[in-house]
């Protein structure tokens, strides 16, 4: 049971299990007559294969107040798309697909390139970034939420919970943050969230602050949740991260661009389970360890863009103040454990925080060499303004690609 309480800096609205699911969805049916809603879900091809996606798909049959729905699929071959159409198929509602290694979406990839304007990277990130571009594209949406492909407890009240504050008349929200609890019956997952970036917001606060943006992302419940939903217009001046920087770089987007009170946080889940990255300790270019970098490098990358100077020996510093704090943060998530009878391996999280001390070291090593590197995806009002006619290139690129494969 969740309580009342704010932490002051966004408004949290918390599940006190009150209200039934088709009271909520009964009154999302009224709302989506003045805000028409959408859904985004960024996919690899191979998350067809796993029992997830089709739970998710199971449940959004059941979803009446959608209108629209974005599947962005990448790493699939021809014969593959054509599979995740056929897949997709039973879907009730208006639903798209966009074929991202597909030779019309990579037309229009290599002319935004020419511009400077292309993502850089291919990843999730690059995937939420042309979907978001489609949906602003068809203009039958006036509240957009997304959430990933790979949720193995999926409830569809995850989405009602998740678009509710942002389509309610009477709420002022333009973007709202999922957040769910991380613990299964017999451990402490979120290991990212609760090791990595925890620990180092607050070690660059007590180096750099009080700065506003630490504190502010400081106070979501779960700054990593891949669940989200914003207004529709709020996708049109969004800048964000290729890669695992995505959901924070978001995060300080929404900071920038809109005051706090339009801004707040849901508790969408009793329980959340997805597929867990290997920590891959060897290998910086996978798994945890390759998120653990580019999420820091998103917290660098904007910081620096607020003025922030970070140097070697500033970086130093960081990576010692971190480490210190996560010490100390390990012996409450122990006792906490312990208190609520869950194992908890001390042993391997200090291995694990040793492993992001190590990664700290090396994300602003990177990102001290990459100063000249945009830090962040273009806009689509920026798209916009250099290409005109890119909405209409991206809707006659999707429908071509349906047309010729289903």
């Amino acid at each position: 049971m969740s309580d009342f309480f704010q932490n002051g800096r966004i408004t949290t609205l918390h599940n006190f299990s009150t209200r039934s699911l088709e009271s909520m969805e009964d009154e999302l049916e009224n709302f989506s007559h003045i805000r028409p809603m959408g859904l985004i879900l960024p996919s690899l091809y191979s998350e067809l294969g796993r029992p997830a996606l089709t739970t998710i798909v199971d449940e959004l049959e059941k979803v009446k107040y959608l209108s629209q729905i974005v599947i962005g699929i990448d790493q699939a071959s021809k014969d593959e798309f054509k599979h995740a159409l056929k897949f997709f198929s039973r879907l009730p509602q208006q639903h798209d697909l966009l074929w991202n290694d597909g030779p019309n979406l990579r037309a229009i990839d290599a002319e935004l390139r020419k511009e400077g304007l292309a993502p850089t990277e291919a990843g999730k990130g690059r995937n939420v970034w042309y979907c978001m571009g489609y949906m602003l594209a068809k203009q039958n949406t006036g509240a957009v939420a997304l959430h990933d492909c790979d949720i193995v407890t999926y409830k569809r009240d995850m989405l009602a919970r998740l678009l509710y504050p942002v389509v309610n008349p009477q709420f002022i929200y333009r973007f709202c943050k999922g957040y769910y609890p991380r613990v299964a019956s017999d451990s402490m997952n979120g290991r990212a969230a609760r090791l990595l970036v925890t620990p180092l917001v607050r070690a660059l606060n007590l180096q750099h602050g009080p700065h506003e943006y630490l504190e502010y992302l400081d106070s979501f419940r779960y700054p990593l949740a891949g669940e989200f939903a914003m207004r529709i217009d709020v996708l049109e001046s969004l800048r964000m991260p290729t890669d695992w920087g995505l959901e924070v770089g978001i995060l300080m987007e929404m900071k920038k661009n809109y005051a706090t009170n339009h801004l707040c946080q849901v508790d969408i889940a009793d329980e959340y389970e997805h597929k867990h990255q290997n920590l891959s300790p060897e290998d910086s270019n996978k798994g945890l360890s390759k998120m653990s970098i580019e999420i820091t490098k998103a917290i660098y990358k904007k910081l620096a863009t607020d003025g922030i100077n970070f140097t070697e020996e500033s970086l130093r510093t960081t990576k010692a103040t971190y480490y210190r704090i996560a010490l100390d943060l390990i012996d409450s998530y122990r006792n906490d454990a312990i208190f609520n009878g869950i194992n908890y391996e001390t042993h391997d999280e200090e291995n694990m925080v040793q492993m992001f001390a190590q990664n700290i070291k090396q994300a602003g090593k990177i990102f001290l060499e990459d100063t000249d590197k945009a830090p962040f995806i273009p806009s689509w009002h920026r798209v916009a303004s250099a290409i005109p006619d890119i909405y209409v290139k991206l809707l006659d690129a999707v429908e071509q690609d349906q047309k010729e494969l289903s």
